[in-house]
């Protein structure tokens, strides 16, 4: 059913974004905050019909608020923190009073907030605003979403796919991982060198037993590049350059290093060894900047290779190289 389709996607992407900024956040990147201000901005134009444009493009880091529509007298402030703090600080600012008559709305990007819609908040510049139904998070919007005529959710999933999804060239792909892999090479990895199998397993299986949830997105993606990493192994192996089982161990040496952290997810540790990978790619002397956006894609497809590889979290079938 294309509306399965549609709200299927639209639930992922939402999910995956709201981890990865939760997780860069973390590790203090904060680029993604910054861009969701405007991702919200058009996503909730699209959703709800408003007309918010962004007051921190004319006034930086305004101090209440981010989003505004003086069409519908809507302010919208958008925070990867979901606290009653953080909403009465923003209800607190003398700068709100500047929109007496409007309608305060709170988007928590990356943490549940449901538990803020019970709350009563101090609210000393009377603002019009109702916790139960102007407290959004995720859940929420989807809430809405899966209740929207087939139409509407198509447009939604169009902007998504537009929004958060690209189309790489694939020459483009296989000369960035063969830069890449040849980068990770000669890298110290501080591990030693150990062979791998190709275990046969199913990977929607292993997905579910570990509980991926949101980077089951990254591995659905990617893993139709597992014959493209495949040849380029193969061929610097015919070399005898030994690429695959120095990359494989070091990419498994990061995961082994996050696993111990008991708060952490599965979903957390796959993203993290993304992010420690791409770390260790720019922090290397052999490196050569490429776009951003090119290194993530290259970096995501060797982890998912690596995951594939049985190399990193738990095979189903309990094999040597799953690590618990």
């Amino acid at each position: 059913m294309n509306r399965s389709q549609y709200f299927n996607f639209i639930e992922r992407e939402l999910s995956l974004l709201a981890t990865r900024i939760s997780v860069r956040g973390g590790l203090n990147i904060l680029d993604l905050n910054i861009h969701s201000e405007n991702f919200y901005l058009h996503f909730f134009n699209l959703l709800f019909d408003w007309s918010l444009t962004n007051i921190n493009s004319a006034e930086q880091n305004a101090a209440a608020v981010d989003l505004v529509d003086t069409i519908n007298n809507i302010i919208i402030q958008v925070s990867a923190t979901a606290t009653k703090q953080k909403i009465e600080s923003a209800l607190n600012k003398k700068d709100i009073a500047h929109y007496s008559g409007y309608s305060f709305k709170f988007i928590a990007i990356s943490k549940e907030a449901k538990a803020l819609r019970t709350k009563v908040f101090a609210n000393p510049y009377k603002m019009t605003f109702s916790p139960e139904s102007d407290i959004y998070d995720i859940a929420s919007i989807l809430n809405i979403i899966v209740g929207l005529e087939i139409d509407k959710q198509k447009s939604i999933y169009d902007f998504l796919k537009r929004e958060l999804k690209s189309e790489p060239d694939p020459e483009k792909i296989d000369s960035n991982l063969a830069t890449i892999i040849k980068i990770l090479a000669k890298e110290n990895w501080n591990q030693e060198l150990s062979g791998f199998e190709r275990v046969p397993y199913d990977i929607e299986e292993k997905v579910i037993y570990n509980q991926l949830d949101n980077a089951s997105i990254i591995i659905d993606d990617h893993k139709v590049h597992y014959n493209r990493i495949d040849k380029i192994y193969s061929d610097f192996d015919k070399q005898g350059m030994n690429k695959s089982i120095s990359i494989l161990n070091g990419i498994r040496s990061e995961y082994i290093k996050l696993i111990f952290d008991p708060k952490a997810s599965s979903d957390q540790v796959f993203l993290l060894v993304i992010e420690h990978v791409i770390k260790k790619i720019r922090g290397s002397a052999n490196y050569t900047p490429m776009a951003d956006e090119e290194l993530e894609l290259s970096v995501q497809i060797l982890v998912v290779d690596t995951f594939i590889r049985c190399k990193i979290f738990k095979n189903p079938s309990g094999t040597a190289h799953a690590h618990s």
